[in-house]
């Protein structure tokens, strides 16, 4: 049985980016939605986030998407959460590289607020089918 996807940690360096994509998955995706502005933040907020999905920004000052996954998957409750990448980098050979890291997808930016709960639901129902 597919588990619902109620709750998100949300991870991007940039204001306008994440006020934007949380006002969108809260009140369009209807999601729970944990914002944290650094990799570093993330990994402290992580424990107690309980997500279910984690979005993560690729391209971080001090600690990138890549960094910031590989440390979370050391969370015990963070392990085996699926991740998403979200990114301007999505030529063929860097979405594999990303997917060779851990991530289940990856989100290209810019990115449809209007469908981008819709985009995360999709691949929600992949990763957990």
């Amino acid at each position: 049985m597919r588990s619902e996807l109620k709750r998100i940690l949300y991870v991007e360096d940039e204001a306008s980016i994440r006020t934007i994509a949380v006002t969108v998955l809260e009140a369009v995706g209807g999601f729970a939605v944990v914002a944290c502005d650094s990799g570093k933040k993330a990994i402290e907020a992580a424990p107690a986030a309980n997500a279910d999905l984690i979005l993560l920004d690729v391209m971080m000052p001090e600690l990138d998407g890549p960094a910031t996954l590989a440390a979370l998957r050391q969370i015990p409750q963070t392990a085996l959460t699926p991740v998403i990448f979200m990114t301007a980098k999505v030529q063929p050979s860097e979405i594999q590289h990303y997917k060779s890291l851990g991530a289940v997808d990856v989100i290209a930016k810019p990115f449809d607020p209007m469908t981008l709960s819709a985009q995360i639901s999709e691949i929600w129902q992949v990763c957990t089918s």
